[in-house]
């Protein structure tokens, strides 16, 4: 089996732990200003009534289920990292997959930032605020997360047929091994 990795192969991974270290960078320093400059103060109003900037620790998930689960986090998030990790390590170097790749880096970066905060300070910085719907407070490592599901979600849908993701199949791999 030809274990070598192709130029292009190691460019896109390469790109993608610089992208992945960007965004992670990109959270932790909103999360820093949000901490400087909006811990123990009251909130900052953008629109007044629609949206404003609101420091909140949230030791929980989102809506805030599964308070004080830090360990149970961290496991997820470094699960969440090794799967992804796994899949763009696989993942053919085809145009095909340019967006996929975009949308694993996005939702690498938000679980490493959010899996960052818990370890740094114990609960995840929480600051920006829908007050006119009155949404759950979040962060931008949330932004990476949902939106990049959400493609995902319909990329899977419309785009990525069941094939697209051999892959990833070990019975395929297995299959391989025995015509070569």
């Amino acid at each position: 089996m030809n274990t070598k990795m192709s130029k292009k192969k190691k460019i896109f991974l390469l790109a993608d732990y610089l992208m992945i270290a960007f965004f992670v960078f990109l959270d932790q320093f909103t999360k820093h200003l949000a901490v400087k400059h909006l811990q123990d103060k009251p909130s900052f109003k953008i629109i007044d009534g629609v949206f404003e900037l609101n420091f909140l620790k949230n030791s929980g998930a989102a809506f805030g289920v599964l308070q004080n689960q830090k360990v149970f986090f961290i496991l997820i998030a470094l699960m969440i990292l090794i799967i992804i990790s796994y899949v763009l390590f696989r993942m053919p170097d085809d145009k095909k997959y340019n967006i996929m790749h975009i949308l694993l880096v996005l939702i690498a970066s938000g679980a490493a930032g959010n899996m960052i905060d818990r370890i740094r300070y114990d609960y995840v910085v929480d600051f920006f605020y829908f007050v006119l719907i009155n949404f759950p407070i979040f962060n931008v490592a949330d932004i990476y997360v949902t939106v990049a599901t959400f493609l995902f979600a319909i990329l899977l849908l419309f785009y990525y047929k069941e094939n697209d993701f051999s892959f990833l199949s070990f019975r395929q791999q297995k299959k391989f091994k025995e015509f070569k």
